[in-house]
């Protein structure tokens, strides 16, 4: 991607560089959980701030950790209305606890660099596959040379399996994972849906991306999901003779849409 893609994206809600929180964290789905249950849909960004750092809804022991938890969160999704990708992510949230998962790995791979890096990865592995710490911290050795200590290797290495583990790629204990196959939801889909349209994909392209490669099933699978989801109002799709139109009405603002009509320019 060029420099101008990449500016376009950042101003939809992508996050780019060589830092992210998975250097430190997992992408932390409890405390999300936690935060989207005592918040109201429409809530602002201070809303956020206020739960977390003076109703302690996340019960951490001391102020510092409460920033500490609140920075992570921000940069992993943004806690703003103003950020489509959020949006969407609060759209689809109440809807079905089983896409949770999905949604916020979605959202967390749009905005963290370091576990986008390692979607590659962990796909490739077959299913049943053990993947142990060993390997993880293999993978980030080769992948990030000379950048992290041996002790900050191993952190990030149980940040990530933690992340994918939590999204349903992996199963079993920390030292016994296994690839698995993650649940595929209506909901989970329309958001990676989404996600690759706001990279400038339409019509077919959209069921071909790495968004839609995390689902794990056909692509009949796929388009019955969407006709689910479809059928629910989620988003609009439609499929004749193989020509497919995916819209998304009321996701973007009309400044957004223009942002994805120069998107697609540049793609």
């Amino acid at each position: 991607m060029t420099e101008q893609h990449h500016a376009l994206l950042a101003r939809l809600g992508f996050r780019f560089g060589m830092n992210g929180p998975h250097a430190a964290r997992t992408m932390m789905l409890q405390d999300l959980r936690l935060l989207l249950a005592h918040t109201a849909p429409d809530a602002v960004r201070e809303q956020y701030a206020q739960a977390v750092l003076d109703s302690n809804i996340l019960s951490k022991p001391t102020r510092k950790a409460r920033e500490l938890a609140l920075h992570h969160l921000t940069t992993l999704y943004a806690l703003d209305p103003s950020n489509p990708i959020f949006r969407a992510l609060r759209r689809l949230w109440s809807l079905n606890e089983a896409a949770q998962p999905m949604l916020a790995l979605a959202m967390a791979l749009a905005r963290d660099p370091l576990l986008r890096s390692t979607q590659d990865f962990v796909l490739g592995q077959e299913f049943g596959a053990l993947m142990p710490p060993k390997t993880v911290e293999a993978f980030l050795v080769s992948r990030y040379p000379e950048r992290f200590s041996p002790a900050s290797i191993r952190s990030f290495a149980q940040n990530v399996a933690g992340t994918w583990s939590a999204a349903g790629f992996l199963s079993g204990r920390h030292t016994r994972r296994f690839r698995s196959r993650p649940i595929s939801c209506p909901e989970s889909l329309v958001m990676l849906l989404f996600l690759g349209f706001l990279q400038g994909r339409t019509g077919q392209r959209l069921f071909s991306s790495s968004w839609t490669d995390l689902l794990c099933v056909p692509l009949e699978e796929l388009e019955s999901l969407a006709i689910a989801a479809s059928h629910r109002g989620l988003f609009v799709f439609m499929n004749a003779g193989g020509i497919k139109e995916v819209r998304f009405p009321g996701y973007l603002t009309a400044e957004e849409d223009l942002v994805c009509e120069e998107l697609a320019c540049v793609v």
